[in-house]
Formats: C-alpha cells, structure tokens, sequence
C-alpha cells in the first residue's frame, strides 16, 4: 500500500513540475544563467531599454536572420527576423539609435546601408579575423549573435570592423564583375572542347581565345562537329558579349578621371585602373601606400614566435579578382612585351636563376610594388617616370 502511494505521489510532483514548465516558457521567466550570460525578462517594448546602453548581435542568414540584444550584463531580447528589407524596417525602425555588430558578408551591404538610414551606428565584422566565431567547435546563428554583440559591447576593434563601398561605387563595379564572370564561364567552355578532342586523339590549332570559333573544328570526326558545334557557338555569344562589356568598361573609366593616372604605367589599362579606383574608392584610406599590398593580400602571412620566423605564402586577403589583375599586369611587366621601367628591372633581378617557383614569386612581388606605386600615383597626382630611379642613379 506504501509503495502505490509513494508511485502516486512521485507521479503528481511530475505532472506539477512539467505544469510550471510550461508556466514558465508562457511567461517567459528569466532562465537560469549560462556560460554566455543570462536572458531577462523584457518588462517594456522593445522600442526601450531603461536609458542602458544596448548592443545588437545581428547574424544574417540567406532567409532568416538572428539578432540578440545585450547590455552588458545579460540578454535582453533573443529573436528572429526575415532578412528584406521591409522586416528589417519594421524591426530595427522601431528601437533607439544602438550599436549594431554583423559579419561581413552577401546581405551586409544592403543591411548595413539601411541601419545606417535607420540612425543605428553599424559595425561589419571581418568574419576572418572575427576566429572566437569563424574557428569556434560550438557555432550556431543563437551563438554567433551573442558572440557579436558581446564583442562590440567591450570593444569594437576586436571585429577587425571592414568599411563598405558605397552604393554608386558598387553599381558602377557590377559592369567589371559581370565582365569577370562572362570570361571564367567562356575559360571553362574552351577548356572543356580542347579537352574532348584531345580524349578522342585530336587536337584544336591553337589560337587566342578570343578567336576561338566553329572554324577551328574543321577536319575533325564528323560526330566532334556535330556534338561541340553549339558549344562553340556559345563561345563566339559570349566573345561579342565579353567585347561589348569591355566597351562599357572604357566609357566607364572616363567617370573617374583618377585612372587616366594609374593607366600611364604600362600593363594597367582600362579594365585594371577602373577595378582598382573602385574597389579601394578613397586613397585616403590608406596613410601609407605600402598599406594596399597588405589590403588585397598581396603580403606575405606573419608566424614569428621568439626566434622562429617561418616563410609564408601571401595572405590573399581582400579583393580576389583586383589581386587577379594586378598579377596579370605583373606577368605583362614582366614578359616580353613589357617596355622597359625601374619596376621590370627589379623584377627581372627577382627572377635569378628563373626557375617556376623564382617567377611566380617575382610575378607576386611586382603586384604588391604595382599596387603601391597605383596608390601613390593616384594620390600625389604625380607624373610617372618609369626610369626614375635608374636615371637619378646614374
């Protein structure tokens, strides 16, 4: 009879703690602290915090987006937001001006852009450098905005805070990336027919890509023709596509008058000068010229410790496809064409023995020196000598 009642009555202290379980969570009680800090019971509108100084996590999903509001000593708000604009209004329009922290990423423009309108003082995160998030064991979109807002709460520098291009600068750079794209797609298009005939012994006589046409599969098997004929064409669609975006990238240029600076080095045209006045948009950015190399990751990475000091490959940070470029222009300073110049000479000193290892990695150093002396030219207004220093030391 004993154990029948005490059965009972361990069954009625469940039914009891699950009921003020649930009591709980509709009442959103204040829960019990945890390693990351605790959440509160919000007792006003969202609009208001008491006059504390808040500070926003915002982690952006491509469809949802979390956001934690943290004021020093615990969690005020956890919640969800549906990543448009419309939500993002109807959210962040509704609170006093605060700190806002999120990554750097597809949505961050446009977000940052309408915080900003919005009064909010907005941080964009370099999610490289940001390792507590990037490298954590225990990552979640809850975790992550907590980490954010805690991290511009103490002290902003520690998100290594990116500055985003503005808005007119970021239409005009679509031409170049749209350009850029037409010509990986018709790279990989002319690497795919060359390696199908090759598989079938054959071979395409070789060309510029530029004059890659359905001529070129005249005195090929019948069954080649017919099955990469369409392929070709394609390519000859986006060779006149790729040719009326170079057009658009000249007019482009004569918008920004700064480039006719960078195009007196030769190797830098069009296409190089705009990218790079519009990627880096203000030289005065940068107090030292010699900061662009470490911009777009044309630097070599830094492990010392005492004694130990390792050489390491460039970093590769910042603009990929600018660093692209400016390697391209390197490799024409460089090549046989390029004229003569203070910047072939010391690159050609690089190449020593001329191995492949010794010219890619004086190919890399002329980059770094050709996105430094871009800078200097671009904000001196200076006139470039390419015999300068050859001239000043003779």
């Amino acid at each position: 009879m004993k154990k029948n009642i005490s059965k009972a009555k361990k069954t009625q202290q469940v039914k009891q703690r699950k009921a003020r379980r649930r009591q709980n969570a509709k009442g959103m009680k204040k829960v019990a602290a945890t390693p990351q800090g605790t959440v509160k019971e919000p007792t006003q509108q969202l609009e208001s915090w008491g006059g504390r100084r808040v500070t926003i996590g915002l982690d952006l999903g491509d469809r949802k987006s979390k956001y934690c509001v943290f004021d020093g000593e615990g969690y005020l708000k956890e919640s969800d937001v549906v990543t448009e604009s419309d939500a993002m209004k109807a959210t962040f329009g509704a609170m006093k001006p605060c700190r806002i922290a999120l990554e750097v990423g597809t949505h961050s423009l446009w977000v940052s852009a309408l915080l900003k309108g919005l009064g909010h003082e907005v941080i964009v995160a370099n999610a490289r450098e940001v390792r507590a998030i990037s490298k954590s064991k225990k990552k979640n979109d809850k975790l992550d905005a907590r980490k954010l807002a805690r991290l511009a709460h103490a002290d902003p520098q520690l998100l290594s805070p990116i500055q985003h291009r503005s808005m007119k600068a970021q239409m005009d750079l679509l031409k170049v990336r749209a350009r850029a794209g037409l010509v990986e797609a018709r790279t990989g298009l002319v690497n795919m027919v060359r390696g199908l005939v090759k598989s079938h012994g054959q071979r395409i006589q070789k060309c510029d890509t530029d004059s890659m046409s359905a001529e070129l599969l005249r005195g090929l098997d019948e069954g080649l023709i017919e099955a990469l004929k369409p392929a070709m064409r394609v390519i000859e669609k986006l060779t006149e596509q790729i040719e009326q975006y170079d057009k658009q990238v000249e007019e482009l240029a004569k918008k920004y008058p700064e480039t006719q600076l960078l195009r007196q080095v030769s190797g830098v045209g069009p296409l190089i000068s705009t990218a790079y006045v519009l990627t880096l948009e203000d030289p005065e950015r940068f107090t030292k010229s010699r900061h662009v190399g470490g911009y777009l990751g044309l630097t070599p990475a830094q492990r010392d410790s005492g004694d130990s000091q390792p050489q390491l490959r460039i970093t590769k940070e910042g603009d990929c496809y600018v660093r692209t470029l400016l390697v391209q222009g390197a490799q024409y300073i460089l090549g046989p064409h390029g004229p003569d110049s203070d910047l072939r000479r010391w690159g050609l000193k690089l190449v020593g023995g001329g191995s492949k290892r010794e010219k890619r990695r004086a190919v890399v150093a002329v980059a770094r020196k050709l996105a430094i002396l871009l800078h200097r030219l671009w904000k001196t207004g200076e006139i470039y000598e390419p015999l300068r220093n050859s001239q000043a030391a003779a």
